[in-house]
């Protein structure tokens, strides 16, 4: 008899594009295949130097620099772009800054404690949706506690708990837990305790795969 349930821990950060395309091909397989998954996503920041505040740059200008050529960064934009158009995400680059997010990581687990992985889900991928879409800056906390809110959180709860420390060790936890289990790239998804499947997997493969975890 095939296993329908499944837990699926995914290491991803909310300024990490290929995150997102990777979340939407792994759900559209859930979809298809009829598997019972329960999603946790664990911290991982791709770059936990990145300043707070407005006065981040420009993504287009960092890349830029950071690679020597803009042409590099136009191209791999547009990828992006056609990769995120298949799943129904509007990838919007102009105007896009940096973004610190150590405690939208913070808010993401705290809303696993405050309701559970559905909720948490929801939250992450509002996230998501309001850096690359909405052009938000998601380490403004008047920015997250409008996005709890959005998604059914308490927002005094919300703004209190950011203007702590709280979640902050449970965050280098989770990333130390990171480096120490190899992962060091995302998305990383790890099913069931046993398989880890790193990158942003097309649907299909992520079809054949569920099936065969299903299946052992």
């Amino acid at each position: 008899m095939v296993d329908r349930n499944m837990r699926v821990e995914i290491w991803s950060d909310v300024a990490c594009p290929w995150c997102y395309v990777g979340l939407a091909r792994f759900e559209r397989a859930v979809e298809e295949t009829g598997v019972d998954v329960d999603v946790v996503f664990r911290a991982f920041e791709l770059d936990a130097r990145v300043a707070i505040g407005r006065s981040s740059p420009l993504l287009t200008d960092y890349l830029a620099r950071k690679y020597g050529d803009p042409s590099r960064v136009r191209a791999a934009h547009a990828r992006l772009t056609d990769a995120g158009s298949e799943v129904g995400i509007d990838f919007r680059w102009e105007g896009m800054r940096r973004a610190n997010t150590f405690d939208a990581h913070r808010l993401l687990s705290w809303a696993l404690d405050d309701g559970g992985p559905t909720k948490q889900r929801t939250l992450k991928k509002a996230l998501l949706r309001s850096y690359f879409t909405d052009g938000l800056d998601v380490a403004d906390h008047a920015v997250l506690t409008e996005v709890a809110l959005e998604v059914g959180l308490d927002p005094d709860e919300a703004t209190s708990m950011l203007a702590s420390d709280r979640y902050a060790e449970h965050v280098r936890a989770e990333q130390e837990d990171a480096h120490r289990n190899g992962i060091a790239a995302v998305p990383t998804f790890v099913v069931n305790d046993g398989w880890m499947l790193q990158g942003a997997h097309d649907t299909s493969a992520w079809i054949r795969a569920l099936t065969k975890i299903s299946d052992d």
